[in-house]
């Protein structure tokens, strides 16, 4: 039936749209929960795209592209951990500058590619639902990064709230002091969780540029790292619903498309993502109290280990 056959369609295309958002949000809810709050996902998904997209129209090697665009984010990152955990920068004014400079050495990196496509290469999804009938096909051309993110996030869902190592990380997030004070290394354990967020907002940025698109294109996240940090908010901290979140602002993406002009100018569908955004941070902030009670109780609260 042509009616279903464009709903899964369109179910499918909400998967591809979803997954540097939920990679990206995924990463950076690690990172809040242990405390430190990073605006610069922006940037590091920028670097991320770049470098991968370099690296992927020189070698060919589509899988090293990727480990290099992981690697740029992480080194992002960890200038940005160096920033507020060493030098115990503001949080917010080192994220804010880490975009900055992102959007800025990202276009230096791709100057030489823009709008340069890669060559034709077959998806490598899993083989093993393709036979599936109905949806098997549509599910068998998902990318492998798109399988990734579901397995990151139940993995990350299990070690959260299923293992020591994310009770560690939660407490640090939570109450820093008291994790100091029987013995957790408390930096060390931000620094790790910052560098996990810069490498999956990395991996975002290699998805979109080398997976999705696949070219490179100036800014080409387009505000996609601002949309994965408000996720986190909106998901009030739990890997569910930044699932769900991500999914949802990747299907109002890709129905946008289908709209344009039909009924509204495009350019009015072309902002709903981002009034989406906005109208959800809205009705948390009406929450209150309520809301602040589930976020890290340490979030953008530098810590200073006794000496």
């Amino acid at each position: 039936m042509p009616e279903l056959d464009l709903v899964l369609a369109i179910a499918i295309a909400t998967l591809g749209a979803g997954t540097p958002l939920l990679l990206a949000a995924l990463g950076e809810l690690v990172s809040e929960k242990s405390g430190v709050l990073n605006l610069g996902v922006e940037g590091m998904m920028l670097m991320g795209a770049a470098v991968g997209f370099a690296v992927a129209a020189e070698s060919g090697h589509f899988a090293f592209a990727t480990l290099c665009g992981v690697l740029a984010g992480a080194a992002l990152a960890l200038v940005f951990g160096f920033l507020v955990l060493t030098c115990r920068a503001n949080q917010v004014a080192a994220g804010l500058a880490l975009t900055i400079f992102g959007i800025g050495a990202s276009a230096l990196v791709g100057a030489g590619y823009t709008s340069r496509s890669l060559p034709a290469r077959e998806a490598a999804g899993a083989s093993f639902v393709a036979d599936l009938p109905v949806v098997g096909p549509l599910l068998g051309s998902l990318e492998a990064l798109t399988w990734l993110s579901l397995a990151c996030f139940a993995a990350i869902a299990w070690f959260l709230y299923r293992s020591r190592p994310g009770l560690v990380l939660r407490a640090v997030g939570d109450a820093p002091d008291s994790a100091h004070a029987v013995g957790y290394p408390v930096i060390a354990i931000r620094y790790l969780a910052v560098l996990f967020g810069g490498a999956m907002a990395g991996l975002g940025g290699v998805f979109l540029s080398v997976y999705y698109t696949p070219t490179w294109v100036e800014n080409m996240t387009a505000g996609r790292g601002w949309i994965a940090v408000a996720l986190v908010v909106f998901a009030s901290w739990r890997p569910a619903w930044v699932l769900a979140g991500a999914y949802l602002f990747g299907g109002v993406t890709i129905v946008q498309f289908h709209l344009q002009g039909v009924i509204l100018a495009s350019q009015i569908f072309s902002m709903l993502p981002y009034l989406a955004t906005i109208a959800v941070l809205v009705a948390i902030s009406r929450r209150g109290e309520a809301a602040r009670r589930l976020a890290p109780a340490s979030l953008g609260i530098p810590f200073h280990p006794e000496r």
